[in-house]
């Protein structure tokens, strides 16, 4: 019974309690069990533990401490206390997942049922023990101190054998036996005092004053030898300490500091974290970073990484492809685009296959330059962005002059009385072919490429008239963006840049006609690819489309935030209507008794009547056989007997538990009330439960409105910023009736980007004084300390980009930053709060990638057939891009961006194509918002 209350005993004291308790009294010297169990618990709480923190109004919240900060007190110089100890608690609130609170000791309760000193004598008593000896420590019992790791190895100043010790010498001390030791400062004077003679002269007050002071001098000094003599009756000198000795000038006796000089400085506090992370010192026995993965071919120096990467992809647009991916997909409501993976976004740009085409490709670029420039019947087609003026206006003023009616030539031909396309096409080529011979502009400057007779091959047909006519087909949509960017190469800025793809589209040494760019671009590699797409995101943000999508998005968010603010306040409320239920219920249900152990009690009880009544029908079996046994022949009706009688006790146990049940049926009042309570209090739960639902339903809405801006998951030590571009704007797997929104992700990857320049030369790359100071304090320099601490992998410059995307490289990453530095306990917060999202993410990447690689490589499933005699048959399978379709344009459109509007001969053309798209792809019906538009993505609800 003792071991059985025991073991309640512990099981009853709180777990968070145990270890520091026991740590705190450990080695105490108090005697008795009763004080030890006075010191102040009651004002200290510890890491772990679950209490009630008060707010300032009132208010109440449960929550559970996570950290623990302690402040000494402050003495002034006279002694007196300036402020006093306390301790700080960050407390994580149960009811506000994503919130903590910062209290004192004031502002926080334990509830009184869980500690008191009864439990804490109680749990004391099992657990601690000391000699019987007077004075003895108080020692943790081995079994648990093995459990939490407390040390019982007793200091040498406990020990009985020195307490001992240490009373033996205090008798010594007060009987005057002194061993004479030099440095022992303070011993008592054995020296009797000097008798004087009743008539012996009077000493001079002058000289009785200085003998007193001498001696007083002394007695300060502590001299051990004041007083004594040697064995031979001679005064016993003290040992001369050198005069560098700390402490000791030469004659002997210590240095006493005079009254109202100052005391050394105090040690310094400790660091309160968390502080700058690069002035935390390195640790060796840490793992480093976990190894990046590139995208690019050209990694940084000094780098190692786990795979080696072979395309065409250079380090400078790897910042470009996830920056135009990232456009693309938040703006994709304005271009009127399908959501799509970052892997086949950059698969669909490495094609260079002239028997089909992409359709990815071919609507990206043709839905951003539909924004650049509206319809013709649109506002007469006007131009939406600010271009600079045309760097050819020399030619184009020449060209314009020799448009006018001809003039008399030396040539006796006539022109045809009939002008078809073909002869106005030699004409204009052999015009074109004699302005070629001139290969230096009207500037000066060399002539790099032909794109302004390429945009001007077709007189009156600019690349603006082109874009206005939405002249896509076969490949023209190459044509208005050599036009576009030859106009652009007049910006100083991206002159370089458009010099450099136009010199591939339109080069010297081919004709300026379409089929020259068209080819062209088939070559071109993603590189410059991506370089044209970002000239075009750039160019759409000044649009006027997306300017007004900004600016809804931004009116959503305050309605959202308006909502947001309703609803905590509703659950708020609700929140304290539970706390004053649980209040009644305790009213009603009074811990002396509780419900639980009763109907336990009334089931075993119930158990062993059953038992005895089995036990009384055995016996009576026997009791009540009306002949003996005999061994030949058996009775006839002995069987229906024992059936009676057994039909008969089944009847006596149902009518006892009907009884039971009508008995338990009859509550009484209190019982009714609390039952009432109870259904209340479940009910009040699942307001709650819905309310914080909402909250993050809103919280989600705001996140994908938040477009304006992109947002990194935080820096670490080294000034590396970590991105995770699914979170930014859009929902997490891109939109859910898109073509390929069974892949389950967007992007799939945390992506490294390295400190850009103000940060490189501000923190890590230091002066050669800063160098040294560091180095002084921590044996290496910032730059040494980056290559050790993030292993084989690096980046160096905001330009360097590496990736993970693989959630054992995720842990790692959160086990390698350290939580006391202002910017990693940032950084680890967010992936701590994303780190499920972005796990599942990586794994549906890895499933998606791997899923279509398997069927490239597979070679053993027949082929189906298909003709290909009138046009090129594609395989979606061999390439995970093609199997994406722009359903969003058929909805909305009626027809992809890259074909022509089509006649109106009917509404029945434009439904039905859509009807059968949308069947073959199996695409949902997209929700509307909170007011019931189709506006915007943020007003769906969507279930992650």
């Amino acid at each position: 019974m003792q071991v059985d209350a025991s073991d309640e005993v512990d099981d009853a004291f709180p777990d968070a309690l145990r270890e520091p308790i026991l740590r705190k009294v450990q080695f105490s010297t108090v005697s008795r069990m009763d004080h030890l169990v006075t010191q102040d618990f009651k004002d200290d709480f510890y890491p772990g533990e679950a209490v009630t923190v008060v707010l300032d109004n009132g208010d109440r919240l449960d929550g559970q401490i996570r950290e623990k900060t302690k402040f000494p007190a402050l003495y002034r110089n006279d002694g007196t206390i300036e402020r006093k100890a306390f301790a700080r608690y960050f407390v994580s609130l149960t009811s506000r997942p994503n919130e903590e609170a910062l209290v004192d000791e004031d502002h926080i309760i334990r509830d009184r049922k869980t500690f008191t000193k009864q439990r804490l004598r109680s749990y004391l008593k099992n657990s601690v023990n000391h000699e019987a000896w007077s004075g003895a420590p108080w020692i943790v019992k081995s079994k648990i101190a093995e459990d939490f790791r407390i040390s019982t190895h007793v200091p040498p100043e406990l020990t009985y054998e020195h307490q001992m010790a240490q009373r033996k010498a205090n008798m010594s001390l007060k009987k005057g036996d002194h061993d004479g030791s030099v440095l022992n400062f303070y011993p008592p004077h054995s020296r009797l005092p000097e008798l004087k003679p009743k008539g012996g002269r009077k000493q001079n007050a002058q000289e009785l004053r200085s003998v007193q002071f001498d001696e007083y001098q002394r007695a300060l000094a502590g001299n051990p030898a004041f007083g004594r003599v040697t064995p031979q009756g001679r005064p016993m000198q003290l040992p001369q300490f050198p005069s560098d000795h700390p402490g000791f000038p030469v004659n002997g006796f210590p240095t006493l500091a005079a009254k109202g000089h100052a005391k050394p400085p105090p040690p310094p506090p400790p660091p309160k974290y968390p502080i700058e992370d690069l002035e935390i010192g390195p640790n060796a026995t840490r793992p480093c970073r976990p190894l990046l993965k590139y995208l690019s071919s050209d990694i940084p120096a000094y780098c190692e990484p786990k795979e080696s990467v072979n395309n065409d992809i250079t380090m400078d647009s790897v910042g470009s492809l996830l920056e135009t991916w990232n456009t693309l997909n938040v703006y994709c409501e304005v271009f009127q685009l399908d959501s799509f993976t970052f892997d086949d976004y950059v698969e669909a740009l490495q094609l260079k296959s002239d028997s089909f085409q992409c359709e990815l490709l071919l609507e990206i670029h043709c839905s951003v330059l539909k924004k650049l420039v509206n319809d013709a019947n649109d506002k007469n087609g006007q131009v939406q962005v600010t271009l600079p003026a045309q760097p050819d206006s020399d030619d184009d003023e020449s060209s314009q002059e020799e448009s006018k009616p001809p003039t008399p030539t030396p040539e006796p031909e006539k022109p045809p009385a009939r002008s078809t396309r073909s002869s106005l096409a030699k004409t204009e080529a052999a015009e074109l072919k004699e302005a070629d011979k001139v290969s230096v502009t009207s500037s000066g400057d060399p002539k790099l490429h032909r794109a302004a007779e390429m945009d001007r091959s077709t007189r009156g047909y600019d690349w603006k008239m082109r874009l206005r006519k939405r002249d896509f087909g076969e490949g023209r949509w190459v044509v208005i963006i050599v036009g576009l960017l030859n106009q652009l190469s007049g910006n100083p800025r991206l002159k370089r840049s458009c010099d450099e793809i136009l010199a591939k589209l339109a080069p010297l040494a081919e004709q300026p006609i379409p089929e020259t760019a068209i080819t062209g671009y088939l070559k071109l590699d993603i590189n410059s690819r991506v370089k044209i797409i970002q000239i075009l995101c750039t160019l759409s943000l000044e649009t006027k489309a997306v300017r007004n999508y900004m600016e809804d998005c931004n009116n959503q968010m305050t309605i959202y935030r308006k909502e947001r603010i309703d609803v905590q306040r509703t659950r708020k409320a609700a929140v304290e209507e539970l706390r004053l239920l649980h209040e009644n219920r305790k009213a009603l249900q009074p811990e002396s008794n509780p419900p639980s152990p009763p109907a336990e009690l009334v089931e075993l009880e119930d158990k062993m009547e059953i038992v005895d009544e089995d036990e009384v029908d055995e016996s009576g079996v026997v009791d009540t056989e009306d002949e003996e046994p005999h061994q030949g022949r058996s009775l006839r009706r002995a069987n229906d007997r024992a059936a009676q009688r057994k039909r008969k006790q089944d009847e006596d146990r149902e009518r006892k538990e009907k009884a039971k049940a009508e008995k338990a049926k009859k509550p009484s009042k209190q019982e009714k009330q609390l039952e009432k309570v109870l259904k209340k209090i479940e009910d009040v739960k699942e307001m709650i439960k819905e309310y914080e639902e909402e909250v993050a339903t809103i919280e989600n809405d705001l996140r994908e409105a938040d477009c304006p801006r992109t947002r990194s998951l935080g820096k670490d030590r080294f000034w590396n910023r970590y991105y995770w571009l699914e979170r930014n704007a859009m929902p997490y797997a891109g939109l859910p009736d898109s073509s390929t929104a069974s892949a389950g992700f967007a992007n799939g990857c945390i992506w490294v980007q390295g400190p850009d320049d103000l940060e490189r030369q501000g923190f890590i790359e230091l002066s050669d004084q800063e160098n040294a100071q560091y180095h002084r304090a921590f044996h290496m320099t910032v730059p040494e300390r980056k290559m050790r601490e993030e292993g084989a992998t690096h980046v160096f410059t905001a330009k360097q980009w590496g990736f993970y995307d693989d959630p054992d490289d995720l842990d790692a990453l959160i086990a390698w930053l350290d939580i006391r530095g202002v910017r990693e306990i940032k950084l680890r917060k967010e992936l701590h709060a994303q780190k499920e999202k972005i796990s599942a993410h990586m794994l549906k990447r890895k499933e998606y990638l791997s899923k279509n690689d398997g069927k490239t490589s597979d070679s053993d499933e027949p082929v189906k057939r298909v003709s290909t005699r009138t046009k090129a048959h594609i395989n979606t399978q061999a390439r995970r891009c093609l199997a994406w379709k722009n359903l969003t344009a058929l909805k909305e459109v009626g027809h992809l961006h890259s074909e022509p509007k089509p006649p109106k001969t009917g509404r029945a053309t434009k439904s039905k194509k859509v009807a059968v798209a949308l069947e073959e792809e199996g695409r949902q019906t997209r929700a509307t918002n909170r007011a019931g538009k189709p506006l915007t993505r943020q007003g769906t609800r969507y279930s992650f």
